[in-house]
């Protein structure tokens, strides 16, 4: 696994040892930051990456002019490649770790959006969120109507549904993966 663009561009980074995790393929990671640039990019956005394994899209997106990227991840292997990747590439600063479950993680992170309305904000602590639940996992329902972020891109073997509240903006498929950008409905 490589950095495809940005500051970091080229650097090698490390996956996990085993099957614990699934990263994303280069060529599906360069065609969602495609369409990404073309619906504005990621350059000072705050971003929110689920089920992070290695944390391959966050990482991207870091190296891409994002302003700060939270990783969400529970296996101690996916931690331990993060961790480093972080150090490795020089992004700690930028960067949280959640070494929780993404429920447990969701829970806590939508106070945020809820406090920032209290201060009389409209908004959401998240521009963009990145999904990649287990294959073998279909939570999309229930984590679409929680994740708090105003675009959500969602990786999986199989067409994602889109729940009330979201306008789909791009689906795309690469090899067995289908790709899905969605805008939250205001």
């Amino acid at each position: 696994m490589r950095i495809i663009a940005g500051s970091a561009r080229g650097r090698r980074i490390v996956a996990p040892e085993g099957r614990s995790t699934r990263p994303i393929t280069d060529r599906a990671k360069e065609g969602i930051f495609n369409m990404l640039v073309s619906l504005g990019g990621v350059e000072d956005a705050v971003v929110l990456d689920l089920y992070a394994g290695a944390g391959s899209f966050g990482l991207e997106c870091l190296s891409r002019g994002a302003q700060h990227v939270t990783f969400v991840e529970r296996s101690r292997p996916a931690l331990g490649a993060l961790r480093k990747n972080l150090e490795t590439l020089g992004f700690d600063s930028r960067a949280t770790v959640l070494a929780v479950p993404v429920e447990q993680a969701l829970v806590s992170l939508a106070s945020l959006g809820h406090e920032a309305s209290l201060g009389g904000e409209d908004s959401l602590p998240f521009d963009l969120a990145f999904c990649d639940p287990p294959y073998a996992e279909d939570p999309w329902s229930e984590l679409l109507a929680k994740v708090p972020a105003g675009m959500v891109i969602g990786h999986a073997s199989k067409e994602i549904p889109l729940p009330a509240g979201w306008k789909e903006l791009r689906r795309r498929t690469y090899g067995r993966a289908e790709v899905l950008i969605a805008e939250r409905i205001r």
